[in-house]
């Protein structure tokens, strides 16, 4: 079985078109076993119930931010290794830095192709 067909991840996108453009690069890569939430509070809710291998989590989202929600992952035991990659269309490098100093494990930029996630995801985990 390879890496593409055992990894387990969460989208976390406020915005439907915005999740929907990252499952389906998910999709052109090959990856299907991925689910998706709404924000923050519910991703942690489902982490508590289904552990994943990677969250992709985009920057900005009402109620529960990127930041936020990859803090409350690496402070909860559980998920605490769980891999972190932040979507932003951002152009404040201090947002990176911050997710570099609370632990996430690489970035997307928006807009992004498929061949960029792939790259991303492969920084994190290894060849698909």
């Amino acid at each position: 079985m390879s890496l593409r067909e055992k990894l387990k991840i969460l989208v976390v996108d406020d915005m439907a078109v915005s999740r929907g453009l990252l499952t389906q690069a998910l999709d052109q890569l090959g990856i299907r076993n991925y689910d998706y939430v709404s924000n923050g509070q519910e991703a942690m809710q489902y982490l508590g119930r289904t552990p994943v291998h990677l969250v992709i989590s985009d920057y900005n989202m009402p109620e529960m931010d990127g930041l936020g929600l990859l803090r409350a992952i690496r402070s909860t035991a559980a998920t605490a290794k769980t891999g972190f990659i932040m979507v932003t269309g951002s152009e404040d490098a201090t947002v990176i830095q911050q997710g570099a100093q609370l632990g996430m494990n690489n970035f997307l930029k928006k807009p992004f192709t498929a061949a960029n996630l792939r790259e991303c995801i492969e920084k994190v985990f290894g060849r698909l």
